[in-house]
């Protein structure tokens, strides 16, 4: 059968070890319903339930009894649960026993004395009469355990005041290590100290023999006389000669002890001084207490003594006390001073400061140490700041040694102002602060950034002590929380609110001191010049790159954030986020600036590598470059908490805008001067063609050489890419980082990239139709050929099939570098030699019949095979050419000139295969 309760569980005991009747708390689990629910309770064996107290189900508290073991279980029984078991443990120490002339803190238990003390017939001096060194030699303790002695006599002790004194254990335990001949001298004090408790009553008896004896015989001789005389006389003479031995006693007497109660006079003067003394010690001792605690540093006890004693001798008319009293005050003095120089001190920690000024208001120093004490942490902040700008100033000039301690952002160094600053509890910034930074980060930044890195720390770490100690004083909590000092607790709060304009200036102050050194080291032109003299004096070799300002901008904002969770009002803070906004446009713009020089270096790592698409390696580079910059620009971009937009400021657009069109317009710069040098400035050397595809046509040139019509072509190529891929993207990455006038850039980007690739291509076809267009009309009248006066046509003259040569080769070479390029290339060139074939007939005043069978016979060939060139224009130029010429008039020409196409085509087929639509992709009209 269950119980309706788990037995009582104990888990813990406080203490765990002690003494009889020590108190302690005993926790646990089911220890009881209530007071009358707990029927049992032992620790280490013995009955505690007569001084248990049930707290709780959990908690019972009692005093251990007189157990006999010595470590034990701690059990408790309650009626609901039954006997609980227990998982900790109690140890039972032994009392120390303390002799009866040792010094105590506790109050010794004599009850063990008591009957000794009244058993008369022991003989036993009294307690204070007890050496506690009975055999008179020098005690030399054991080392045997306590436990074996104790089973060894057992019932026994070995102190010798005890009933049951053993002495074998007195001698093991004290003298366990003593020699022979010191044993037989113990035996002989012991000896010695018997016979003087045995002489002791004889000896009084002695030393007053002589007067028992004189006084015996004065009464046998009155009584004699005056059983003889029996008479009035000797009455009479009896008690004259008593008055006259009584007189001579009296003047004896006198004589005797005049000098006696002369000592006893002056004794009892001498003690009343004394007494005085003894009395008004404190007093008189206080000037030579109060100079011991200063240069202890006990300042509490002097103040405690200063109170104590002004309100015991401050309104004394004694003049010993006010003498005394005077010096107190003369030392009380020079402790006000001394503790208002230590308080002054820089530098000094909020808790020092905070002691301070206690001090010195339970000494009622005058005026306001508080505020005395933030004023002057006011000034060591910003001469703080201003020590650190010279120190780097000095040392960018190269007028300090190469290692400054003040370089180092985690040094602290005594002599130094800026050194002395210690690793303070930053609000948390964290180590975020300068976490994850190579050892050698300070020797590679610029002066400028560790500057910054510096006084930011600085200010985070000196500022919130300064913050903290104003709100301390403007609530009062400077002062103890007494009644007495409430009044100046009052005081406090009144100055407070009267000096909050004066605090609110000396925040401002220094939170403009901060901005404007920042400045100074970093953005020098938005100063004035006088400001510039004060903040400035860095050496500006060259400006900060984008990605040193990034961390600046980092840093400052951390500094910001840590300063907020100050809780300090943010129009004092207003400041520092102009500071960061202009730090971020600045950022900005450098960033920008850099793209741009980056990207017009891009010329120089055109290695003319060309794909299956026709491209280099050019257009890529460019976009990843800007991407990059980008990137590099996201945490700049985006707006922390309080922040506004970078490109809030319509000039800051405006000025962004520019700068991203300038640097499309740096590379469409690039692409032009690639394509247009002269021979001899392109760098040849690590040219090669991509022959991975089956469609290539053939290299560009065996000897890995290029001629100014190929770079031309590879441009075009390129500019091709960048309208259709590369701008497009460039774009997109502009607005998805919050860029304006996006559209602008792209629209005045792609009218620049039209008229270059417009220009490339007018300059190539200029290369190639021109020599072709040239080469018509010196071939149509070779040999003297006269169109009214020819022979039958027997095909195709070679001037045509020349012409169709070269533009073979100009569709091979273009081929070569990019497929998409033959279209474009292949129907201008056809629209030049088109337009030039029709200008020839049309400039012949007359045909005969063969020569116009002729003039038909070539310019439908002609027709023909770049049919998938063709355009209006081409089109047009060949009507108005056969416009130019006679219609046939019978079968026989048109069945001839039939035949004569054919056998030209059948012919020629192998060099026109490129001009058919399954070998080219048939241009887009």
């Amino acid at each position: 059968m269950s119980r309706a309760r788990q037995p009582p569980l104990v888990t813990g005991i406080s203490p765990n070890e002690g003494i009889s009747w020590t108190k302690v708390t005993i926790r646990g689990e089911n220890l009881g319903t209530g007071p009358t629910d707990l029927i049992g309770l032992t620790i280490c064996g013995h009955n505690c339930l007569l001084t248990a107290e049930w707290m709780s189900a959990s908690k019972i508290v009692c005093r251990v009894g007189q157990a006999k073991n010595d470590k034990g279980d701690i059990i408790v029984t309650t009626k609901s649960g039954g006997k609980g078991t227990s998982t900790v443990s109690f140890k039972l120490l032994k009392p120390e026993k303390i002799g009866i002339l040792d010094q105590s803190a506790v109050w010794v238990d004599e009850m063990n004395y008591y009957d000794m003390r009244t058993d008369r017939n022991k003989g036993i001096p009294p307690l204070s009469l007890r050496p506690a060194n009975p055999l008179g030699i020098e005690i030399d303790k054991g080392r045997f355990p306590q436990k074996d002695l104790e089973a060894l006599f057992p019932g026994m002790s070995a102190d010798f005041t005890s009933e049951n004194f053993s002495a074998a254990w007195y001698l093991i335990e004290n003298h366990s290590t003593t020699s022979f001949d010191q044993l037989k001298m113990a035996v002989v004090n012991l000896k010695k100290q018997a016979n003087k408790k045995n002489e002791g009553s004889l000896a009084y008896v002695k030393g007053g023999l002589s007067t028992f004896f004189e006084a015996q015989d004065a009464l046998s001789a009155i009584h004699q006389k005056l059983e003889a005389d029996g008479t009035e006389k000797v009455e009479g003479s009896m008690t004259q000669k008593l008055e006259n031995v009584l007189n001579r006693a009296s003047n004896t007497a006198d004589t005797l002890f005049q000098e006696v109660l002369g000592r006893k006079d002056k004794a009892d003067s001498t003690r009343n001084a004394l007494n005085v003394l003894q009395r008004f010690k404190f007093l008189f001792n206080l000037p030579l207490n109060i100079e011991r605690n200063i240069q202890k540093g006990d300042y509490d006890v002097v103040i405690n003594d200063y109170e104590k004693a002004k309100s015991l001798f401050g309104k004394t008319e004694v003049q010993v006390f006010k003498k005394y009293y005077a010096e107190v005050e003369t030392r009380i003095e020079a402790l006000r001073e001394l503790l208002l120089d230590k308080l002054l001190e820089t530098p000094s920690t909020l808790h020092d400061q905070k002691r301070y000024i206690r001090y010195l208001s339970d000494l009622h120093a005058p005026g306001d140490p508080a505020w005395q004490c933030i004023g002057a942490q006011h000034q060591w902040i910003l001469q703080l700041m201003h020590n650190c700008k010279e120190s780097y100033v000095k040392e960018q000039k190269g007028s300090s040694l190469l290692h400054s301690p003040m370089l180092d952002l985690d040094s602290d160094v005594r002599p130094s102002p800026i050194g002395h600053l210690s690793q303070t509890a930053s609000l948390k910034r964290g180590s975020t602060f300068q976490s994850g930074r190579d050892d050698a980060w300070r020797y590679k930044a610029p002066q400028q950034v560790v500057f910054v890195e510096k006084l930011t720390k600085l200010v985070v770490s000196q500022l919130p002590n300064f913050w903290k100690l104003w709100i301390s004083y403007v609530n009062g909590s400077l002062f103890s929380e007494t009644a007495e000092k409430s009044g100046q607790m009052e005081r406090s709060k009144k100055n407070a609110r009267q000096r909050q304009n004066d605090f609110k200036k000396m925040i401002q102050e220094v939170m403009h001191s901060l901005v404007k050194l920042i400045r100074g080291a970093l953005l020098p032109f938005s100063l004035s010049e006088g400001e510039s003299r004060q903040y400035g004096g860095w050496e500006m070799k060259s400006e900060l790159s984008g990605q040193w300002l990034t961390h600046v901008i980092q840093t400052v904002r951390l500094s910001y954030e840590s300063l907020t969770a100050l809780e300090i009002p943010n129009d004092m803070l207003q400041i520092i986020q102009d500071l960061i906004l202009d730090l971020r446009v600045r950022c900005v713009i450098v960033t920008l600036q850099h793209t741009a020089e980056d990207i017009k270096r891009l010329a120089e790592k055109e290695d003319w590598v060309v794909d299956n698409e026709g491209l280099t390696s050019l257009p890529t580079q460019f976009e990843q470059c800007i991407i990059h910059s980008l990137q590099s620009l996201k945490t700049v971009l985006d707006c922390k908490p309080g922040e506004a937009s970078v490109f809030q400021q319509q000039k800051t657009q405006e000025d962004v805008c520019q700068l991203s069109i300038g640097i499309m317009q740096v590379f469409i710069d690039c692409l032009e001067q690639l394509s247009t040098k002269p021979d001899g400035d392109i760098d040849t050397a690590h040219l090669s063609v991509d022959v991975s595809s089956p469609d290539l046509f053939g290299s560009i040139h065996e000897d890995s050489s290029l001629s100014s019509e190929q770079r031309l072509l590879i441009a075009l190529s390129n500019c091709r890419y960048l309208e259709r891929h590369t701008f497009l993207n460039i774009a997109e990455h502009f607005e998805k980082h919050g860029f304006q006038g996006v559209e602008k850039i792209t629209q005045v980007s792609m009218e620049s990239l039209k008229d270059l690739d417009q220009r490339l291509f007018e300059m190539y076809i200029e290369f190639k139709a021109d020599p072709i267009v040239g080469s018509l009309e010196p071939g149509i009248y070779a040999g003297y050929f006269d169109w009214k006066d020819c022979l039958v046509p027997a095909g195709v003259r070679n001037y045509l099939k020349e012409a169709l040569v070269n533009i073979i080769a100009v569709h091979a070479e273009v081929f070569t570098i990019s497929k998409d390029l033959v279209p474009r290339v292949m129907s201008r060139v056809v629209e030049a030699v088109s337009e030039e074939l029709s200008r020839l007939m049309q400039c012949v005043s007359s045909f005969s019949k063969n020569g116009a069978l002729q003039a038909r016979l070539e310019i439908c060939a002609l027709r023909d095979t770049v049919a998938i060139y063709l355009t209006p224009e081409s089109n047009s130029s060949f009507k108005q050419a056969l416009e130019a010429l006679p219609q046939l008039s019978s079968g026989t020409d048109k069945k001839l000139l039939e035949e004569l196409l054919n056998k030209f085509k059948s012919s020629m087929h192998l060099q026109l295969t490129c001009f058919q639509a399954s070998s080219s992709t048939v241009m887009k009209t």
